[in-house]
């Protein structure tokens, strides 16, 4: 059997260092075998690679990327209060917030980026519910946030 970590590499990611919470709250809190993310923004070595609004100079694409690496920073918030990525047993529900220009409804795809990445490490384990829902404004102008609900054992 394979563990996440050498699915991990197989896919060619890293996981990232624990993104440090940008106010007063922790990144990730067990209640009985599930664990809840805060919301996840892209952070990469501690910074947004990109600011602002889908729609609005935001690529889909771009965002895409973004939210991919939302969800990676959740599995780092998730790692760091289970100890190993092995104990997860099922990914329950992304819920995914779009900074968006009020004329763009493509939500949808952007969160992708999310699910796609958890479907590929986590196999049938990371098929989940989702929400997908588009804000006017997001904390530090990111355009994406990730929040995880994951069951582990």
């Amino acid at each position: 059997m394979t563990t996440v970590d050498e699915r991990l590499a197989e896919l060619g990611i890293t996981l990232p260092e624990l993104a440090k919470p940008v106010a007063a709250y922790v990144p990730a809190i067990i209640s009985g075998n599930l664990v809840f993310t805060a919301g996840q923004l892209p952070f990469v070595d501690g910074a947004l690679p990109e600011t602002g609004k889908l729609g609005a100079g935001v690529s889909d694409e771009s965002g895409k990327a973004l939210a991919r690496q939302s969800a990676l920073n959740g599995l780092a918030a998730v790692k760091s209060v289970i100890g190993s990525l092995d104990r997860i047993t099922r990914i329950v529900k992304v819920v995914g917030f779009v900074a968006s220009d009020p004329a763009w409804s493509g939500q949808p795809g952007v969160i992708n980026g999310a699910s796609e990445v958890l479907g590929e490490i986590f196999g049938d384990a990371g098929i989940h519910a989702r929400s997908a829902v588009g804000v006017a404004v997001l904390p530090l102008d990111s355009p994406v946030e990730v929040e995880l609900i994951v069951e582990f054992a």
